[in-house]
């Protein structure tokens, strides 16, 4: 006969208990993001922030063969904040890396905002990637980021917290 959760010991309890917390804030935090669209994109932006969140989901992207996505994202923040006098070659780099048509890690880009980012090629400036950008980091929160909140990769990083 089974003699239930008390004939475990302790330290696997507290575990147990501690994980269930952890879910069920999960689960909240994903339920959230399904009702208020903004939410995600905030919650986007503090797992992009964070070390090990990011390596998380990093990791999640690479199993999905998309990696590319944050790659970029990541590349037009250095560009961002890069001094002016590198950023005709940061901008070059990140054409032949990621905007033309047959780039190793073309990232997908609408043509409006592609034909934008051609024409600027001779002159970048500070924000020349970035409506690029942002319709990347919109790409990310509405489709890779809930798969990621669903994927073991997540619960890696919960653990690592």
């Amino acid at each position: 006969m089974c003699k239930g959760l008390s004939s475990l010991p302790s330290s696997c309890l507290e575990k147990a208990k501690d994980l269930r917390v952890k879910l069920s804030h999960l689960a909240e935090t994903h339920h959230k993001h399904k009702v208020q669209d903004g939410k995600t994109l905030q919650d986007l932006e503090t797992l992009l922030n964070s070390k090990s969140g990011l390596e998380a989901f990093r990791g999640f992207l690479r199993s999905e063969f998309s990696e590319e996505n944050l790659e970029f994202w990541l590349a037009c923040e250095d560009y961002r904040f890069s001094p002016s006098n590198l950023q005709k070659i940061k901008a070059s780099s990140m054409f032949s890396q990621f905007i033309n048509p047959d780039a190793q890690q073309e990232v997908n880009l609408d043509a409006e905002t592609r034909d934008a980012l051609l024409s600027a090629i001779d002159s970048p400036c500070a924000d020349t990637f970035m409506k690029a950008q942002q319709r990347i980091y919109s790409l990310m929160a509405k489709d890779s980021f809930p798969r990621f909140l669903r994927s073991h990769h997540c619960m890696e990083a919960i653990k690592a917290f």
